[in-house]
C-alpha cells in the first residue's frame, strides 16, 4: 500500500489554517482597544516576528527531521535535558490552550448566528465541545483526510475574508483610521504582544516533516508562504474592521466584532457571512493544531517525557491515536471550565517563550543548520521584548491573570521534575541506594 504524503498545497493549508483561526476573530477587539487606529500595524509587528522565527524553524526542521518539531530542536540545543523537556511540556499545554481558544470562539460565533436565547450558554458549550470531537474523528480516520479537509476549509474561509476586505475598503471612514497613531507607542507594542497568539500555527508544519513530499522544497516554502498569506489577511481585515467600527463598538461586541464590522456595508448578510468564516477558520485551526500537537505528544513519549502510552500508533495509518484522544479530552475540560482571557494570555505568553527558545536554538546551532545568525538574533530580540511587554501589561491590568500565569508555569516545571525519566527525585533515590 502506497504511503500517504502531504503536498505543498496541503502544508500551506495547515499553516494558514493554524494561524487564521480564533486569533483574528477573538483578539481583534483587544488589539484595537490598545493600539487604536494602528491595530493593523500591531498585526504587522507580530507578522515580522513570525517570519523571522519561521526562517529558524525551516532550517531546524530540515536539519533535525522529527515529528517532535519545537521539542526536538530545544533538546538538540541545550545540555540540560530537563530544561528542554520543560519547554516541551509548555508547548503541549500551550497548544491545548489554543485549541480551547479556537473551540470557544467557534461556540461564540455559532451561538451568535443562532440568536440570543435562554439556551445560549448551553448551545455555546455544545458547539465548542462538538467541534473538538468532530476533528478528533477526522484525524483518527487518516492523515490524508485531515489534509484534504484543511485545503477545502482554508480556501473557503480565505474567499470570505478577502470578500469582506475587498468590499469593506470602499466603506472605510477616514476619521476612523486617522490619525494612524492615535495612541502611544507602548500601547502599540502591547497590542502586538497581546494578540501574538494569532500567529501561532505555522510551527506545526515541521511536525509533519516525515509525512510530506519533498521536504527540502516544501518545508521552507510552506512556512514562508503560509505566514505571508496570514499577514496580508490580518492587515486587510483589521484595517477594514477599524475603518467601519469605532473602538467602542468593537469593544462592545467583543469576540464577534468582526461580524458586526461587516454590517455597515453588507447588512445582516455580512454578519452571517463573517460568522460562517469564523466557524470555518476556527474549525480548520483546530484541525491543524490537533494534527501537530498529537505528534508532539507521541515524540515526547518516545523520549520518555510523557507516559509510554502516548507513543501508541494505529498500525496501518501511523496515527498517534492515544495522544490525539488525551489532548482532545483535556481541551474539552479547558473549554468548558476555563476563563477565556486567562487562556488567551497564557497562549500568547507561552508561544512567545517558545519562539525565544527556538531563535536561541537557531543561533546556537547556526553552523549546523546553515543560517545567518543575524536573522534568529533579531527574532530573539523582538520576541523577548514582546514577552516582557505582555507580562508587564498583565501585571498592571490583570493581577489575577498574572498570578495564574505563574501558577501554570510552576505546575509545568513540577510536572517535568516528577514524571520525567530524568526527574530529580529519581536521581536522588538512586544515589541513596
Amino acid at each position: 500500500m502506497k504511503e500517504e504524503k502531504l503536498t505543498l498545497k496541503e502544508l500551506i493549508a495547515m499553516g494558514v489554517g493554524g494561524m487564521v483561526g480564533g486569533g483574528i476573530f477573538s483578539v481583534l477587539g483587544l488589539s484595537v482597544g490598545l493600539a487604536g487606529h494602528a491595530a493593523p500595524i500591531a498585526f504587522l509587528i507580530g507578522g515580522i516576528i513570525a517570519i523571522l522565527t519561521g526562517y529558524s524553524y525551516s532550517k531546524l526542521g530540515l536539519r533535525f527531521r522529527s515529528d517532535g518539531g519545537s521539542f526536538t530542536y530545544m533538546e538538540k540545543s541545550v545540555k540540560n535535558q530537563n530544561l528542554a523537556a520543560i519547554g516541551g511540556w509548555l508547548l503541549l499545554v500551550g497548544y491545548i490552550g489554543t485549541l480551547a481558544l479556537y473551540s470557544y470562539t467557534f461556540g461564540v460565533y455559532g451561538t451568535a448566528m443562532a440568536g440570543n436565547t435562554q439556551y445560549s450558554s448551553t448551545i455555546h458549550h455544545f458547539l465548542a465541545s462538538f467541534v473538538i470531537l468532530l476533528f478528533l474523528g477526522i484525524n483518527l480516520y487518516g492523515i490524508k483526510a485531515a489534509g484534504h479537509t484543511e485545503v477545502l476549509i482554508v480556501i473557503t474561509k480565505l474567499i470570505i475574508l478577502f470578500l469582506f476586505a475587498g468590499m469593506g475598503l470602499f466603506f472605510v471612514k477616514e476619521n476612523y483610521v486617522l490619525p494612524v497613531f492615535n495612541k502611544s507607542a507602548s500601547n502599540l507594542i502591547m497590542g502586538a504582544a497581546l494578540i501574538f497568539v494569532a500567529y501561532e500555527g505555522f510551527e506545526l508544519i515541521p511536525n509533519a516533516v516525515n509525512e510530506m513530499k519533498d521536504p527540502e522544497r516544501n518545508l521552507p516554502k510552506s512556512i514562508m508562504i503560509s505566514i505571508l498569506i496570514t499577514v496580508v489577511v490580518y492587515l486587510l481585515v483589521s484595517f477594514v474592521a477599524v475603518g467601519n467600527l469605532t473602538p467602542d463598538k468593537i469593544a462592545q461586541y467583543k469576540e464577534y466584532a468582526l461580524a458586526e464590522a461587516a454590517k455597515p456595508f453588507l447588512g445582516k448578510t455580512g454578519f452571517v457571512l463573517i460568522s460562517l468564516g469564523a466557524l470555518l477558520s476556527t474549525a480548520s485551526a483546530i484541525n491543524a493544531t490537533l494534527f501537530g500537537t498529537a505528534r508532539l505528544g507521541m515524540v515526547m513519549a518516545q523520549e520518555k517525557d510523557l507516559p509510554k502510552i502516548f507513543s501508541f500508533k494505529e498500525r496501518t495509518k501511523n496515527i498517534p491515536w492515544v495522544s490525539l484522544s488525551v489532548i482532545s479530552i483535556l481541551t474539552l475540560i479547558f473549554v468548558n471550565i476555563a476563563d477565556l482571557t486567562l487562556i488567551s494570555s497564557f497562549a500568547s505568553s507561552t508561544f512567545l517563550l517558545i519562539f525565544i527558545f527556538i531563535n536561541f536554538s537557531a543561533i546556537k546551532l547556526h553552523k549546523q543548520i546553515g543560517i545567518n545568525y543575524s536573522y534568529p538574533l533579531t527574532g530573539l530580540t523582538l520576541s523577548i521584548l514582546s514577552w516582557l511587554v505582555l507580562i508587564v501589561y498583565l501585571w498592571q491590568t490583570n493581577e489575577n491573570g498574572f498570578v495564574w500565569l505563574g501558577v501554570f508555569y510552576i505546575a509545568v516545571i513540577i510536572a517535568e521534575l516528577l514524571f520525567s525519566e530524568r526527574r530529580i527525585l529519581f536521581v536522588f533515590r538512586k544515589q541513596k541506594i
